[in-house]
């Protein structure tokens, strides 16, 4: 039975005086996996750290995984949601092994250094980089992959404690075009098992809503668009008063493209 992980009431969040969200009211549960799409200064990330327990909104109500921010214990709350962020990549080190870059989420920590491990944790962290087909590079630096190995070793590291919340910041960003497919393959993959936690991915593109996403939610000027199933809040209509411009959405075989009409 679904169970709402992330509820957002009438919240915003002032910084110097601009909104940089506005009254937005969101709701996701435990089955559904959803795409924050907007143009850039829509408010994107901002949500994403709000639903991260990283950021309080200057007003409203926030409450994850059914804690109200503000009065939960939050070194209790994060260990139960997985995020994978460019800026959370930068705080990993880069000599670090592959295997202990994902082994260390086991202390919510990104370097290795007097923690104990018990062998339950090491065969964990190696199923989760076999899941990701990362196994084979379990003894590399860090520093020396690839950007879309790094994407992937990120995403493994965010999964290692199977949270309870899946949260992902332009996962896609900067790759090639066969590391980007290679990945929403691999998340459209995860996404559809019954198994998986409820995930919150931002993007820029269509094009990196992986299959197995079931809701969209469109961000303007830190107001929602549309916010709904896929197929209701993700068309032409709502993405071009997204961005501002008119677009064309076509749909095949559950990928989307998208380009100016």
């Amino acid at each position: 039975m679904a169970t709402t992980v992330l509820q957002l009431e009438d919240v915003s969040v002032i910084r110097e005086g601009n909104a940089i969200l506005d009254s937005l009211t969101w709701t996701v549960d435990s089955d559904q996996r959803w795409v924050i799409l907007g143009p850039n200064g829509a408010g994107k990330t901002t949500t994403l750290q709000i639903a991260a327990a990283a950021l309080h909104p200057t007003s409203g109500t926030a409450s994850v995984l059914q804690e109200q921010l503000g009065k939960v214990d939050l070194f209790e709350l994060r260990p139960l949601i997985g995020f994978a962020s460019t800026a959370m990549a930068r705080r990993i080190p880069r000599d670090e092994t592959v295997l202990n870059v994902v082994l260390t989420a086991a202390y919510s920590v990104t370097g290795r250094w007097n923690e104990e491990y018990e062998e339950i944790d090491t065969k964990r962290a190696s199923r989760v980089l076999a899941e990701w087909k990362l196994d084979y590079l379990a003894e590399r630096r860090f520093g020396t992959l690839s950007d879309g190995e790094q994407k992937r070793v990120q995403i493994a590291r965010s999964v290692m404690t199977d949270p309870e919340l899946l949260l992902l910041d332009e996962p896609a960003a900067s790759l090639d075009l066969g590391a980007r497919e290679e990945l929403v393959s691999l998340l459209g993959g995860y996404a559809s098992s019954d198994t998986s936690p409820a995930i919150v991915m931002v993007t820029h593109h269509v094009e990196e809503i992986p299959r197995g996403f079931t809701h969209a939610l469109l961000l303007a000027n830190g107001k929602a668009v549309a916010s709904g199933p896929l197929s209701e809040a993700l068309t032409a209509e709502t993405l071009s008063e997204a961005f501002g411009m008119p677009i064309e959405l076509t749909e095949r075989d559950g990928r989307y493209t998208a380009r100016a009409s």
